[in-house]
């Protein structure tokens, strides 16, 4: 084997072992995405609404109609008044078609729809976009765009 196919054959297998890693890594974020959504889908229903918006950073913008909304008091304030009565959800919450795509090791975008349904309401869905960045207390939403 020529000295020019061994380093080929080295770089070759470095690359598959971190791609390999780096998709190992990938579906661990994933998981952790999705749980960290499905959390906040069981504590809204549970009508715990702190618990419902943990996985926002203290610093989040939401965008609404009316140009972005910064932090989580005010969103908790809209939360609760739109979508809470007597401290308990008007409606149950789900999410239904993520997607994730991390735009680094350390933020993804993640897409999908919400629905909330139930409470002799009419069922209420649509899109979101939120981008999450890995802090030190774990991933948190730093921007959220529902519609």
């Amino acid at each position: 084997m020529s000295a020019t196919h061994r380093l080929l054959t080295c770089i070759l297998g470095a690359g598959l072992a971190i791609g390999g890693w780096a998709a190992e890594s990938g579906t661990a974020d994933e998981a952790a995405l999705r749980r960290l959504l499905q959390e906040s889908a069981d504590a809204f229903n549970a009508g715990d609404l702190p618990g419902h918006l943990a996985s926002y950073d203290d610093d989040v913008t939401f965008m609404t109609r009316n140009g972005p909304r910064p932090g989580v008091a005010p969103i908790e304030k809209v939360f609760r008044e739109r979508y809470f009565k007597d401290g308990k959800p008007k409606q149950q919450l789900r999410f239904e078609q993520e997607a994730m795509r991390f735009l680094s090791d350390d933020v993804a975008l993640v897409t999908g729809r919400y629905i909330l349904s139930g409470g002799d309401e009419p069922e209420q869905s649509g899109w979101f976009t939120t981008i999450w960045q890995r802090t030190s207390q774990g991933w948190k939403v730093v921007h959220d765009h529902s519609s």
